[in-house]
């Protein structure tokens, strides 16, 4: 599925504020305060979804041998609720139930490998030391993507068949077991979804996104992503095993 086509964004015009439907009554345009109006909704959402993906998490450390055992029944969820999020994104307040349901769905499916890198002396560090670089590398690369004068809005086909590429190679990789085949994907993802931040960041400021739903999503897939690959890293590294 395409992503560019899930979080739908309109066609780029020579004006920043212009768009052929927007999230706003569908105007064919966005004034400069609608924009503005825009960005601050989509990194409120953005936040608040950190909020659940967090609350989530910390749900899923607690009930980590359920969320292992029924792994596949969980990631069942949060698919159909990322999904549905595309269906139901216009539609308030349910939109907001599914996008606080995935979120925090997605972040309890991170319990378990959270959960086995507490069990062990310095797992708290790891995870500590992979929220803080992606943190960073999140806002850095935001601000780069603001100040910058070079256009990566037009990324959205290669980035899909890059991430295409490394999903493929990853559920090959459960198969083989192979640790620096796990290792060199992992570090892909670290840099793909480095390019998405900058490529979703420049398609929110210019209101590219149909809906601040739809920016707040993608940013939060970008973080998660990020996290959990540098997660996975900094595990492998770390483990004295």
């Amino acid at each position: 599925m395409d992503r560019n086509n899930f979080f739908k964004k309109e066609d780029i015009s020579s004006s920043p504020f212009q768009s052929e439907e927007t999230a706003f009554g569908g105007v064919g345009y966005r004034s400069e305060a609608e924009l503005v109006a825009f960005i601050k909704d989509t990194y409120k959402l953005f936040a608040a979804s950190m909020l659940a993906g967090t609350a989530g998490a910390y749900t899923g450390i607690g009930i980590a041998p359920l969320i292992h055992s029924m792994f596949w029944v969980f990631f069942g969820l949060e698919l159909l609720l990322l999904f549905g999020i595309s269906f139901v994104k216009d539609k308030t307040p349910i939109n907001l139930i599914v996008l606080f349901g995935f979120t925090f769905v997605s972040g309890m499916t991170l319990g378990p490998i959270l959960a086995r890198f507490l069990s062990f002396p310095g797992g708290s560090a790891i995870i500590a030391n992979a929220f803080a670089m992606t943190t960073i590398i999140f806002g850095f690369l935001s601000m780069f993507a603001i100040k910058t004068t070079s256009d990566f809005t037009s990324m959205g086909k290669p980035l899909f068949i890059a991430f295409l590429v490394v999903f493929v190679a990853s559920i090959i990789n459960i198969f083989l077991g192979n640790p620096i085949l796990h290792i060199v994907i992992q570090g892909v993802v670290v840099i793909l979804f480095s390019f998405f931040i900058i490529f979703d960041t420049q398609n929110i400021i210019q209101g590219n996104y149909e809906t601040p739903i739809d920016g707040a999503i993608a940013l939060y897939l970008d973080f998660f992503n990020l996290f959990t690959a540098l997660l996975q890293i900094f595990g492998i590294l770390g483990d004295d095993e």
